[in-house]
């Protein structure tokens, strides 16, 4: 299995200037967005860390999961929230493809899975291309995830050197309601 981004989110789920703001950057000089590159760097390394720890697409993106085997019972999507399900394609060994019909998406807040029979030719692979996420604005983040980025990517810009090697806890505090329960 591997997943794949198809069109990269256009933006962060904090925005620059708050993230500024939370830092206590600039304050009594005029703003002249000459940290913005590296701050933005920060939020999206900690954007990356959320959404792997909790299996969540935080901004609205389009996905591409590539699998060589399709599991008849269900097949889980490894990300959540699945907000669409544009096509599924089988690719034979050499480099054929054609969608495949009649595959549905049952919605989850944790765990989505396709539902349908895809028959996997050897050598070939399934191709799930669909759209992941809470909306396209930081608005559309729940607050508690926004305010994990935020923290997390405080803690990347206060630990520069590399010399952090734990999650801060508040991060972790505020994830907990989000992963995903394993029983």
């Amino acid at each position: 299995m591997m997943m794949t981004e198809r069109n990269g989110p256009a933006r962060v789920p904090v925005e620059i200037r708050d993230f500024a703001d939370h830092l206590h950057l600039g304050t009594g000089f005029e703003d002249d967005g000459a940290q913005d590159a590296m701050l933005e760097m920060y939020l999206r390394a900690a954007t990356s860390a959320v959404e792997a720890r909790i299996g969540k697409s935080l901004i609205t993106r389009g996905l591409r999961l590539i699998l060589t085997n399709w599991r008849e019972a269900g097949q889980g999507v490894p990300v959540a929230p699945v907000v669409a399900l544009e096509e599924v394609r089988v690719v034979d060994a050499a480099g054929h493809a054609r969608t495949v019909p009649n595959v549905t998406l049952r919605v989850d807040a944790h765990r989505p899975v396709l539902l349908g029979s895809v028959s996997v030719p050897e050598s070939g692979q399934v191709e799930v291309d669909f759209t992941a996420g809470y909306g396209p604005d930081p608005a559309d983040v729940p607050p508690d995830l926004r305010h994990a980025v935020k923290l997390l990517a405080a803690s990347y810009y206060e630990n520069r050197s590399g010399g952090q090697d734990h999650w801060p806890f508040g991060v972790l505090a505020l994830l907990d309601a989000h992963r995903p329960v394993r029983l």
